[in-house]
């Protein structure tokens, strides 16, 4: 950048401080905010929170302690109250969930990118959010299309089996595999078939696909521009760079668009050739509709940002699950071998697992629950925001251009609520034990999906698909630590999710099977 645009950057950035610093007190004048830790001087809490040495759950774990289930950090620009109490999770999500059921003004610089507004998850709460949601269940999520996407998971998970088998006996000790990249290709190939209807896609282009994925979900995090807008002149480079990904996915998932189209185009004549097409995908759906009253169809951008949303929510999230949910059952033999037995005695050796067997797992079904509880996909949930002025929450006012943010992990570990937290125990929710309603509509315990108007609407089948793989994984392989990871490390690390920090390596043994 040449110097005099530094300089003007520099000279726009100290106006801006300076405008800021005499606005920012007077702004929420008269308001009774949660509390919180006392800021500096334009960036509040921002460079204390940055900088406190601690990670992010250990530092707010601590701020809990101290100020309660309610507080308020000041980010820059942003004011952002967490919620990390039960309570008023609850509160905040289901009783008065229409209060505070809409996304930020402003999002973060990625997701303006990527998203727009335009999804399901960033929408503002109105008639395009409802349109794009009732649609999405419709044409992905409903019980129906549940159903009818089951010979994709199969087809998906006999593809998963044949990679592991692959690198199996690739592996120069004879038994390697990294869990996380596995299930991920796994999730991707599923959602893929169910979001464009395309059975004859090769592993190079639905690695493409995931490399893509993978890329964009990284950029929507925050940035220190996004709390510090003035800032902004100096992040053109990684500008530069969202922009040049945002072309990559629309180039690349316009391609897998316009082959549906093509097969819509052919079906007009003839039924499709059930090898290579499938009758009705998600897209489909997105190509007819007609948003919040619009007559407008959706443009190929927009479809590229609405595909893209179902197919990064349901793989970041459910394959870092499986990667977690590996990490137990191998740190574990005892729930290895339940699972084992469940498998064994409700399917046999004679037949694959199918979704069609889980509901008749018990064991299984806990085992998921208590991983959900103890490794939620994220820290947060999506950020909520009030919808009017003058809602209030526990008592205290929350602004409308407040950031609301539900930390999962002090709800989840809770000693009020639950017995042993810090254990891994899936026996809790067996019968007799502990209730866990994830949905929070009864009472907020762990909303790994969130809960009311805005909680996940894929939640059925992140659940069944968490459940179908553990289960496949078990049935086919022996599970055991790997020589390089003998003590594994649960510490943990943000890329979007909450995954492990060192990836899972593990040994594994094809087991004696009859099919």
């Amino acid at each position: 950048m040449p110097s005099t645009l530094i300089s003007l950057a520099v000279a726009t950035a100290a106006l801006v401080i300076a405008i800021a610093a005499a606005w920012y007190p007077r702004k929420y004048r008269g308001l009774r905010l949660p509390p919180g830790p006392p800021g500096w001087p334009i960036v509040g809490n921002l460079f204390q929170v940055a900088f406190s040495g601690k990670k992010l759950i250990h530092y707010l774990r601590d701020l809990q302690q101290e100020y309660g289930p309610i507080l308020t950090l000041q980010m820059g620009v942003r004011t952002v109250i967490i919620i990390s109490g039960a309570e008023v999770a609850h509160e905040a999500l289901v009783e008065k969930g229409a209060e505070f059921a809409t996304r930020p003004a402003v999002e973060s610089s990625g997701r303006n990118i990527f998203s727009h507004k335009l999804t399901v998850n960033s929408a503002v709460y109105g008639a395009q959010w409802r349109s794009l949601r009732r649609n999405m269940v419709s044409g992905m999520l409903s019980t129906l299309r549940l159903q009818e996407s089951r010979p994709a998971r199969m087809r998906a998970m006999d593809r998963f089996m044949s990679r592991i088998r692959a690198e199996v006996s690739a592996s120069p000790d004879g038994g390697s595999v990294w869990v996380l990249r596995n299930a991920r290709f796994a999730l991707v190939c599923i959602l893929l078939e169910s979001t464009f209807g395309l059975l004859d896609l090769d592993d190079q282009l639905i690695l493409q696909v995931e490399s893509v994925l993978k890329r964009v979900v990284l950029t929507l995090g925050m940035r220190m521009d996004d709390y510090m807008p003035c800032l902004r002149p100096f992040f053109w480079r990684k500008q530069s760079h969202a922009l040049a990904l945002r072309r990559e996915q629309i180039n690349t998932l316009l391609e897998l668009i316009n082959r549906r189209r093509a097969v819509l185009r052919d079906m007009q004549r003839s039924p499709p050739d059930p090898n290579v097409a499938a009758a009705f995908s998600y897209l489909d759906s997105l190509l007819e509709v007609r948003f919040g009253g619009c007559n407008a169809m959706a443009s190929d951008e927009e479809l590229v940002t609405l595909c893209t949303e179902v197919l990064n929510a349901g793989a970041d999230t459910t394959a870092t699950a499986v990667e977690w949910a590996m990490a137990r059952i191998i740190d574990n033999p005892r729930i290895q071998a339940r699972l084992r037995e469940e498998i064994t005695h409700k399917v046999g050796n004679t037949r694959p697992v199918d979704d069609k067997d889980i509901d008749n797992m018990p064991y299984l079904q806990a085992f998921v629950k208590e991983l959900l509880r103890k490794h939620p996909p994220t820290y947060f949930l999506v950020t909520h925001a009030a919808v009017h002025p003058g809602s209030k929450l526990a008592g205290y006012d929350v602004p409308t251009d407040a950031n609301l943010d539900v930390f999962l992990p002090t709800i989840s570990e809770d000693p009020k609520l639950w017995d042993r937290p810090m254990e891994f125990d899936p026996d809790r929710f067996l019968s007799g034990g502990e209730k866990a309603d994830i949905t929070g509509s009864a009472g907020v315990r762990m909303i790994p999906f969130g809960a009311g108007r805005r909680m996940c609407p894929g939640s059925a089948m992140g659940t069944v698909h968490i459940a179908l793989m553990v289960a496949r994984m078990v049935q086919e392989f022996e599970w055991c630590a790997h020589p390089s990871q003998p003590a594994l490390n649960y510490e943990e690390m943000v890329q979007f999710t909450v995954v492990m920090e060192h990836p899972l390596l593990a040994m594994v043994k094809p087991r004696k099977l009859s099919y």
